[in-house]
This record gives structure tokens, sequence and C-alpha cells, in this order.
């Protein structure tokens, strides 16, 4: 048997407000806001990020790797093998794609489970202006982790699965978005099967009911009616995200639960999954570091045309500029471990750090005594930065800094979701996996700086004259 040991999610930090949507186009935006990948994100980049995070956490190497989602960055190409070669997981580690619809993250679920591996669920969820989808989706990653039962967080104690052929929800390749039937067709269908699904997973566990009940669907009627069903219900926290749904909605209980409470998770997608699992003591000291609440509160708006350019639906006067080149495959895979694990070289004869590696060292001029170190999890401070407000960007302007490593090592990096105010030298960095630009249909990955706290200037220090702004 094996069972849950570890969790972590990762939300964007973008969000939009519903009250501009409603006023942009006349209509009722609703309250609130949704969550929303930046331009530069994607389900890859942001399975890396919930499963980076779960792994400097809870180090470990899992025997595979199962990756799930609705909206994939490439048909015809594993995007698992991206979320693999970032985490710089060993080539016997095996990684596979399971997508299509929100119920292949059970897909994902159960072969993590067999496999003692990883489970990495996300999406990009894309609506038409003002459609329920754009309003009631949001964007998000999860990952978990599987092992032994002495290890556990939560025990799986009973799982049930029912399949149904329902045509509620459907999206035909290359559109950018879905369409679904009216709302009551599709909750006359589920509300049955949920109810008998939950029955039929607590008797199978031995229980009248659970502390906890968790109910996620692709169907808004669904959510709404699971309240008056199932007493202290709880959803999606950041509405319906496709194939990571029931990972957040799970994640979210984990956060709080106590130790020997139980946790029954429904999931109404093509069919029904239900499953019921129990916290163990461990609980209590291996929860995730940043919470989803905490992560939910952690936001910047975004306007909403901006938001519209990112996702494609407003097109805006391309830059005057040569189109960037389409990466190619020979060096991509000759520096592969540059690339997706920002991995350098240390030199053994005089521990200068090198991004990227080099064969002779700049320090002592050593050749080929070098060690590989992968950066990826490690913070630094910036030197200096600039502000281009010349350069293309679908978020200007680009921000621009270089980075000194903690432990070793300097490189320039582009700044995510950061403004020119929140720069300054001396301030903390982290790293976050992101999507430079896509030409020709093929995805430039690679690392960016994240900005992990704004640190006030020191005495005599200008923020002003270390960074240029242009």
């Amino acid at each position: 048997m094996t069972a849950v040991v570890a969790y972590a999610t990762y939300l964007p930090r973008h969000r939009l407000q519903l009250a501009e949507v409603g006023s942009t186009l006349g209509t009722g935006g609703g309250r609130g806001a949704r969550v929303v990948a930046s331009f530069d994100e994607d389900s890859t980049t942001m399975g890396v990020e919930a499963a980076a995070a779960l792994l400097r956490a809870h180090p470990a190497t899992p025997d595979a790797l199962y990756f799930a989602s609705t909206s994939p960055a490439y048909f015809d190409k594993a995007n698992a093998s991206a979320i693999h070669a970032a985490l710089a997981l060993p080539p016997a580690t095996f990684a596979a794609d399971v997508a299509g619809s929100s119920r292949s993250a059970f897909a994902a679920w159960r072969g993590a489970k067999a496999d003692r591996g990883l489970a990495v669920l996300a999406d990009v969820r894309t609506g038409r202006p003002s459609s329920g989808d754009e309003r009631d989706g949001g964007d998000g990653a999860v990952a978990l982790l599987f092992g032994e039962p002495e290890e556990a967080i939560a025990e799986i104690v009973a799982e049930r699965s029912w399949s149904a052929e329902l045509l509620d929800r459907w999206r035909s390749p290359g559109e950018a978005a879905g369409g679904q039937w009216e709302e009551r067709f599709g909750l006359e269908a589920y509300l049955p099967l949920l109810q008998h699904a939950a029955a039929d997973t607590l008797a199978a566990a031995n229980l009248e009911q659970a502390d906890h009940v968790v109910v996620v669907s692709p169907n808004p009627g669904v959510r709404k009616q699971a309240a008056r069903v199932f007493p202290g219900v709880v959803s999606s926290p950041i509405g319906h995200s496709g194939a990571a749904d029931f990972g957040l909605g799970l994640a979210a209980v984990l956060d709080h639960a106590a130790p020997g409470e139980t946790i029954l998770l429904l999931s109404a997608a093509d069919g029904c999954d239900a499953i019921v699992l129990r916290t163990t003591e461990r609980i209590a000291k291996s929860r995730q570091e940043r919470t989803v609440s905490g992560q939910l509160g952690d936001g910047i708006d975004v306007p909403y045309a901006t938001y519209l350019t990112w996702r494609g639906w407003l097109e805006r006067e391309p830059p005057r500029r040569p189109e960037p080149d389409r990466p190619a495959g020979p060096p991509s895979a000759r520096s592969t471990a540059w690339k997706f694990s920002f991995t350098g070289s240390v030199c053994r004869q005089c521990g200068f750090t090198h991004l990227p590696p080099m064969r002779v060292c700049k320090k002592c001029g050593s050749v080929d005594g070098m060690d590989p170190r992968s950066l990826a999890s490690s913070t630094g401070t910036v030197a200096t930065y600039t502000v281009d407000r010349l350069t293309y960007s679908p978020s200007p302007p680009l921000i621009d800094a270089v980075v000194d490593f903690d432990g070793g090592g300097r490189y320039t990096l582009e700044v995510a979701d950061a403004q020119p105010d929140d720069l300054a030298v001396g301030v903390p960095v982290g790293l976050s996996f992101r999507r430079l630009f896509t030409a020709g249909g093929v995805h430039n990955y690679f690392w960016k700086a994240r900005v992990l706290g704004v640190q006030q200037e020191q005495p005599g220090e200008s923020a002003a004259a270390a960074g240029g702004v242009r």
C-alpha cells in the first residue's frame, strides 16, 4: 500500500478583478478576483513550481512522474519530460503525460500511487470574454508525492470510480475555449452519481460521514448544489482549475486538517471519482510551507486589457523588430542541464561557480576539473538591475537583474512578476521556471529571478544609481 507523503501547491501572483471585467464589458462581472497565470507561465512552468516546492521541503527521488493537464503546452511531445528535466530527476525516472480532460488528474493519481511516484496537476483555464469559464475559472498547480505508509501524512482508506459518457463539456483540438450545455443538464446526471459515490465510498471506509468533504466539478451547478447535499462541503479554492481542481481542493484541506481526521474527496467529471483519506500524526509537521490561503492573499492586479492580450483574445500591434529565432533541438539537448535545471559548474581547484557551466575555470585556469551544481533552488541578491521600457514585452517594462547567488555564482536574469519599485540593490530573489518566448511553435523555457522581499536601501546607497532606467 502507498500513501500521500507530501504535497505542495503553486498559485500565480496575478489577479484579475471581476468587477473590472463587468464594467469593461457592461456585464455582471461578479465579486472578488480570479487567479491568473502570467504571460510567461503555462501548465508546464506551474507544474515545475509546485513540484520543486514539494521536493525542497521533502527531498525524494520518485520512481515515476505523471503530469495531468487540460492545457498542455505541447501535443506530440511529452510535457512531463520538461518537468523531469527542471527537477533534475535521474533518467531512470519514468515521466509521462495524461491529458485531455479534468479526469486525467485521477489517471495521474492512480499511476503515481501505483509507482510510488509524483503526480503533478496543472492548468491554465481559458474562457471567452465574459464567459463563465473566464469568471469562475482559475490557474494553478499541485504536486502530490506517494510513498510508504510509515511516512504518510494521509492514508488512502477507500477509493471508488464510476465512468459515464456525458456531453456536458467539450473543446475541439485547436480551439482556445470550450463549450458547455446548460448546467442543469449535467447537474441532473452528476448529482445522483455524487450521492451514490459518497455513500458507497464511505461504506467501504466504514464511516458514516467524513470530517471534511471536498466536491469539485467543471459543472458550476454541481458545485452550487453540493453545498445543499453535503453540509460543510468545500470546493476548489480558486474556482474550477481543470486537472488541478481536486488536488487544490485536497491541499486546502490538508493545510488545516488535524491528525486523525477523514477527508471525502468527490470529483464529478465524465463520471465520478471518490476517495476517502485519513490524516496521520505527521500532518501537523509536514504541511506545505505556504498554504493555499496564504498564496491566495499574495496577489498583484493585472488590467483586464493586459489579461486579454496574454490569452490571445486582444490582438495588439506587434513590435517592429525581428522575430526571435526558433530554439533548435541539438543545442537545446547539449545544454539541457543548464536550461532546465539551472546547473552550472564548480571548479574543484578553487571553488569558483560558473554560470553557465564552463570547461576552463575563469578564476584559476584549471581545465576539465569541474563538478555540476544546480542552483534552481538557490537564493541570491540583486547586485544591479535595469528597467527597459523600449524592448517589447507582453507585460512592460522588462526588468533585468544581475544576481549574486548565495554560495557563489553570478548571472543576469529577467525578473518575473515585478514592478520597478520592487527592485533595489540587495533585494533577495529566488528562481522561477518560465517561458521566455515562443517561436515557430517551440517554447523557449528558462529561469527568471523572482523577488522574495523588498529590502530597504542602505544609508548612502541609491537604487536609482545602481539600476538604469531607459
